[in-house]
């Protein structure tokens, strides 16, 4: 047979901390915290040997009599132990090394042939481990009764003490224990575990080990019992969600093990030690916010969720979300769900985003070298066609609106973004080109919450609204984003653990920031700069947090969900607010929350309070660091001139006719005609010019041209290299007709 028997630690809590080292929750399968002989008291030594091995310092791990004993009223059919404590420590690792029900049966076994195992691997064990070695082993390996595993465990759970500071009786109750956990618990059977105390200081008495006198007065004490369990998991956490997001991260990372039950198994009996990116002042100040501006118990049933995150890093300072954790979804307050973040890390299918996408298509729009200027007319409402999808297609006529007629005008960048005007983003989606808006999108970490790509996604790319915030994401993604633009276009992996520290391997696993430069500086400065404008005479005017800020607020079709999005080089989050049960189904209209009634909540009614209160308790303490200024490269900074009400002309056309774009960059072009009120369509067959390269050759029809609004404009690029050899006249020109739109409905704008 055998003899080698591995001995590994037993299983034991693993602990997650936050980043200063408090304690987030504790995880276990089975209470135990290991201990060396040297930190147990020497009577709880004294009390375990006599009462199971009085002669364990003198036999070489078989106690013969004992052993023969049990083994001949094992043959009459009456099993009994009278094991050695050596022997009961092999049970016990066999127990736990065993890895099957059929294994586990097994090591528990009452036949002659696990006694005949038992006794050729203690032989073995006494001839490689010492007598204090086999005994801490034991100790710590031990069922103590009531869920407490070890002697330490045993010690914290029944009397509040370390198992160093045990006093006689209380050593004495441990012990006895052992032997019949179930039926000595002295949680249901306090009368049997008294007897069996007073059975372990005769035992003690015998022994030697102390005097009838001592005996007699141990007897008298009372057990006084304070049971006391740690609490295990992330139900009883401060911090539920992202102690739950923490285990997902464990589970479903494969490099942490080769399926998801050993990952799970690992996580809850290796004795890690988890520590965390969770700032506690952070957490608190943004739990404080969602607490009071969407009470846990709302009637509304209405949920806020969000996520903190350091630009730079991707480290989430701050998850929370106003709600109890807890598995029973029907009770008011309740849920196991974290809405802060993706499906695939116990979060939701996500939900529609709002204008807080409109920074993904500024982003685009820079980076593709259109400048601040960037004009369109933006009335109250716009029919969008020609728009091609990602896989080729060519979508729906689309027409949005805005809520109201406050922002209707010339729009640039800078004053679009301030007025949140749909109708201008939606005709800077357009000259972006969608496709290359959901894969900015993608590049800023981006993807709906179900884990599909908006590029892959059939619904996503029939979409025309992706601008809008259609799409269903994630409040961890989204902030993500924004810390990308706060980092100056670096993107980081979300980053919850920093540091692993296994006890039981003895190693270490750091976990270090994945980053990885997504866009241009000077893309990330620029849509910081515009969305920092939003404060003044912006959707985010009054919501400032008294330090350099960039914002953006979100309200979905029909107010289904209400964002507020935004950061500063410190930090970035985004905050949620809507309906888990559906947000189409139950709106953010008419509604009370808390003590307050809302008719309409939009992104700076709930979510931008929200965001405030989160910001400025989390940046307290901290030196106030500025925004990047505006990359000079963009250009002005200044709002478009409007119309004024006595021109005859339409504010969509221009009285000069065709606007003299040729030696423009084809940008600065484009937004020159388009500002006009032209339709303009980039040939994309370069033509020899003396222009510079890349530069606008010609225009039909040609410059000074009066035509009439909306009407289509060809732009024609040089290729250099000389004298134009482009058309002159429109025989060449394939002219783009006007569509009739038709409505596919619109994203509400915020007030």
């Amino acid at each position: 047979m055998p003899g080698n028997l591995e001995t590994p630690p037993p299983p034991q809590r693993s602990t997650i901390y936050d980043s200063e080292g408090g304690v987030i929750a504790e995880i276990f399968d089975q209470n135990r915290e290991l201990v060396e002989i040297e930190d147990v008291s020497p009577v709880m030594i004294d009390a375990i040997m006599a009462i199971e091995d009085a002669n364990f310092y003198e036999h070489g791990g078989l106690d013969v009599a004992g052993t023969l004993r049990a083994a001949v009223r094992t043959l009459g059919g009456n099993t009994q132990g009278a094991s050695s404590i050596t022997q009961q420590y092999v049970k016990n690792v066999q127990i736990e090394a065993a890895t099957s029900q059929e294994e586990l049966d097994e090591a528990r076994e009452e036949t002659i042939a696990r006694k005949i195992r038992e006794l050729r691997y203690a032989i073995a064990l006494e001839q490689r481990m010492s007598k204090d070695e086999i005994l801490e082993g034991y100790l710590n390996i031990a069922y103590f009764s009531d869920g407490a595993y070890g002697v330490e465990s045993a010690a914290q759970h029944f009397f509040q003490v370390p198992a160093s500071e045990l006093e006689l009786h209380q050593a004495a109750t441990i012990a006895g224990l052992v032997r019949y956990p179930y039926l000595y618990n002295p949680r249901f059977f306090p009368e049997q575990t008294i007897e069996r105390r007073n059975v372990v200081l005769d035992r003690m008495v015998a022994t030697g080990a102390i005097t009838e006198a001592e005996a007699a007065e141990a007897k008298t004490e009372d057990m006084d019992l304070e049971l006391d369990t740690p609490p295990n998991g992330c139900v009883p956490s401060d911090q539920p969600f992202f102690c739950d997001y923490v285990v997902q991260e464990i589970e479903q990372d494969e490099a942490f093990g080769p399926s998801e039950t050993e990952r799970a198994r690992w996580l809850r009996t290796a004795g890690l030690e988890i520590h965390t990116t969770l700032d506690p002042q952070t957490q608190e100040s943004g739990q404080d916010a969602v607490d009071k501006w969407v009470p846990r118990q709302n009637e509304s049933r209405k949920v806020a969720a969000e996520v903190i995150i350091e630009p730079g890093t991707g480290q989430i300072l701050g998850m929370v979300q106003s709600r109890n954790y807890g598995p029973d979804e029907s009770k008011l307050g309740e849920t196991s769900i974290n809405f802060a973040t993706d499906a695939d890390r116990g979060g939701s299918s996500g939900f529609q985003a709002g204008s807080t996408f409109k920074a993904i298509t500024l982003a685009t729009a820079l980076d593709k070298g259109m400048p601040y200027s960037t004009s369109f007319p933006s009335p109250a409402s716009v029919s969008v066609s020609g728009q091609r999808s990602c896989n080729g297609g060519t979508l729906s006529t689309w027409t949005p609106s805005n809520a109201g007629d406050s922002n209707e005008g010339v729009h640039n960048m800078v004053s679009g973004t301030k007025a949140s005007s749909n109708t201008f983003f939606a005709q800077l989606q357009r000259r972006a080109g969608i496709c290359d808006v959901m894969q900015m999108a993608e590049r800023l970490g981006l993807k709906r919450a179900d884990g599909t790509l908006f590029t892959e996604n059939p619904n996503s790319l029939a979409n025309s609204s992706f601008t809008l915030g259609s799409e269903e994401v994630s409040p961890l993604r989204v902030a993500n984003a924004y810390a990308t633009f706060a980092s100056g276009g670096i993107y980081c992996e979300p980053q919850a653990i920093t540091r692993i520290e296994d006890r039981q391997a003895g190693t270490t696993i750091e976990m270090e920031p994945e980053c990885e430069r997504a866009i241009d500086e000077d893309v990330a400065h620029g849509v910081t700069y515009l969305l920092s404008q939003t404060f003044n005479g912006g959707t985010t005017t009054g919501l400032g947090i008294g330090r350099p800020a960039f914002a953006k607020t979100g309200t979905t079709d029909g107010s289904a969900a209400a964002w507020f999005a935004g950061g500063t080089p410190t930090m970035a989050s985004a905050v949620f607010v809507g309906d888990p049960r559906g947000p189409q189904q139950y709106p953010l209209r008419n509604v009370t929350i808390g003590d307050r009634y809302y008719g309409v909540v939009y992104g700076a009614t709930i979510p931008g309070p929200i965001w405030q209160e989160t910001m400025r308790g989390a940046h307290e303490g901290l030196e106030t660091e500025n925004l990047p200024s505006s990359p000079s490269k963009f250009g002005s900074t200044s709002a478009p001139r409007q119309p004024r009400p006595t021109d005859d002309a339409s504010p969509a056309s221009d009285p000069g006719g065709v606007p003299n774009v040729i030696g423009q960059p084809e940008a600065a072009a484009v937004a020159a005609l388009e500002s006009a009120g032209y339709t303009v369509n980039v040939s994309g067959t370069p033509i020899r010019s003396a222009e510079p390269e890349g530069t606008v050759a010609a225009v039909n029809p040609d410059p000074g041209t009066r035509l009439p609004e909306g009407a289509t404009v060809n732009v024609f690029l040089s290729s250099g290299g000389g004298t134009a050899d482009g058309p002159s006249d429109g025989s060449d020109v394939e002219w783009m007709p006007v569509v009739p739109a038709t409505s596919l409905g619109r994203e509400d704008d915020d007030q």
